[in-house]
């Protein structure tokens, strides 16, 4: 990774910036980070070693460009067309931009940028759902040849689902918030945006947890060095059909303290067997029952990434089908929202059979009734 910064300092414009790193670094050395000045590494890309070879190569890996202004400023309009000029040159090179001015994109580009290049990957920021909402369909609507999404800090929920749906969005990754006035990010949010990228076959990453982070319910303060190791350690990256996810550790609920849980779940409580659904219960009897509901579960929910997750589970015509939902057995959400059993992996033999157990509780406790 290489990092270049034609110009440096920037101006506030989203929640995302209100605890800006570059805001406050530079304050620390009695700098002013709104201050927008060219660097002196401008030409960064074309500049050559004493062996008259240039200093950046491929070798480096990609190269991040205004980590500390944004590529898009206003301030820098007459100093961008030079950058492209460059990129354009190294097409030896691939470089990734982050904007969160994406609304300027279009009035900001070269003449020949045409459908976009091939060594240029425009990464877009998401704070919110706000910025999330206002950002992304105008993100998808450009000439763009690769496209990542960046929610980091991420300060709250978002739900961009139907964003990665349209199959444009390359990458996205996600982080917390470093610094003393941090806010908070909790990992059911990184959770829920990972759930997100699985079920549309996007990678993702888990890059950071930041300085205060959220996890069942109680909150850690943690030191700068731990936040992407943490964030690491977890496990919760994801790139589809590598298996990753088999890392994540996890421990299944006690099965009395679940059914607690689920008992004061009022759309969990919606769902009971009808006289009907007792009859055929009686009539198969129960192994043939629990045959099915290893066959649905085999069948349905056991692959890293089911077909038509979410929906695969029918509201009626079986036994099982109404105990999925009851149980919270019916996609991969409800089985890591309710069980612990992490999305994006292939269910084991042991994962299948306690699903299958807790589904045949539920049954059994119906037929009392």
């Amino acid at each position: 990774m290489s990092i270049w910064n034609p110009w440096h300092g920037c101006h506030k414009i989203s929640a995302g910036c209100a605890n800006c790193y570059v805001y406050r670094r530079d304050e620390s050395i009695g700098k002013d980070a709104s201050i927008v000045a060219k660097t002196g590494d401008y030409d960064l890309p074309l500049k050559k070693n004493r062996q008259g070879q240039y200093k950046l190569t491929a070798e480096d890996g990609i190269v991040f460009a205004c980590m500390t202004s944004d590529f898009f400023l206003e301030d820098a309009d007459e100093w961008r067309q030079g950058c492209w000029d460059m990129i354009r040159q190294r097409q030896d090179l691939h470089f990734h931009i982050i904007t969160k001015r994406i609304d300027r994109f279009a009035q900001c580009i070269p003449s020949d940028w045409g459908d976009g290049w091939d060594n240029v990957t425009i990464c877009c920021t998401c704070e919110n759902q706000d910025r999330t909402d206002y950002r992304l369909p105008i993100f998808l609507s450009l000439h763009i040849k690769h496209r990542e999404v960046i929610c980091e800090p991420m300060i709250g929920e978002i739900n961009m689902e139907k964003y990665l749906a349209k199959g444009l969005i390359e990458h996205v990754s996600c982080g917390g918030e470093s610094g003393d006035n941090a806010r908070p990010c909790d990992l059911r949010w990184i959770q829920e945006v990972r759930r997100e990228c699985i079920r549309c076959a996007v990678p993702f990453t888990f890059r950071q947890t930041g300085a205060v982070f959220i996890k069942d319910g109680r909150t850690y303060h943690l030191d700068r060095k731990l936040h992407i190791s943490q964030a690491k350690k977890s496990g919760y990256s994801y790139i589809p059909n590598m298996g990753m996810a088999d890392a994540i550790k996890y421990k299944l609920p006690d099965r009395g303290a679940l059914f607690a849980r689920l008992s004061r779940s009022d759309f969990r409580n919606r769902f009971h067997l009808s006289a009907k659904d007792k009859a055929y219960v009686t009539e198969k009897g129960i192994d043939t029952i629990r045959s099915h509901a290893r066959d649905f579960v085999e069948k349905r929910l056991s692959a890293e990434n089911p077909e038509n997750d979410g929906k695969q589970t029918p509201m009626k015509g079986h036994p099982v089908f109404i105990a999925q939902h009851a149980a919270a057995c019916c996609c991969r959400s409800c089985l890591e929202k309710w069980h612990n059993i992490p999305s994006g992996k292939v269910l084991t033999e042991g994962e299948r059979s306690y699903i299958v157990d807790v589904l045949m509780d539920w049954i059994e406790r119906e037929m009392h009734l």
